[in-house]
């Protein structure tokens, strides 16, 4: 069984850093793309970053030069480093990975995170 365990949410000042780990586990065979996404009350899920297994970003618009998005492969995890963050930025950020898993045989499937709330007041 695999899983995603997201850790590092909380309440921050805006202007504040807060930084997001969420490492897999399970048997896996691979880790393909691994992101977050974040879903703010009454707004649907969005997505804030994406990392490829060879590093390739892609960021939201709305975080671009904010936030950071890095991984550790050895270790199954994904960050996200949050600087500056804005009231705009609360909401639950959740984990995402697309994950090959032995079923019978090796298959691609896409996994998610329990999801960590992030508040930005003052």
């Amino acid at each position: 069984q695999v899983q995603l365990v997201e850790s590092g949410g909380g309440l921050v000042q805006p202007g504040g850093s807060l930084r997001l780990s969420c490492a897999a586990s399970g048997i896996i065979f691979s880790i393909n793309s691994m992101g977050w996404y974040r879903q703010a009350p009454g707004k649907e899920r969005e997505l804030v970053a994406t990392i490829t297994t060879g590093g390739t970003t892609n960021y939201a618009d709305s975080v671009k030069g904010r936030f950071t998005i890095s991984r550790d492969n050895a270790k199954n995890t994904v960050y996200l480093q949050m600087n500056s963050l804005k009231s705009e930025d609360t909401a639950v950020y959740y984990c995402n990975a697309a994950i090959t898993v032995w079923t019978g045989k090796w298959t691609g499937k896409d996994y998610w995170g329990q999801g960590t709330q992030v508040t930005v007041s003052s």
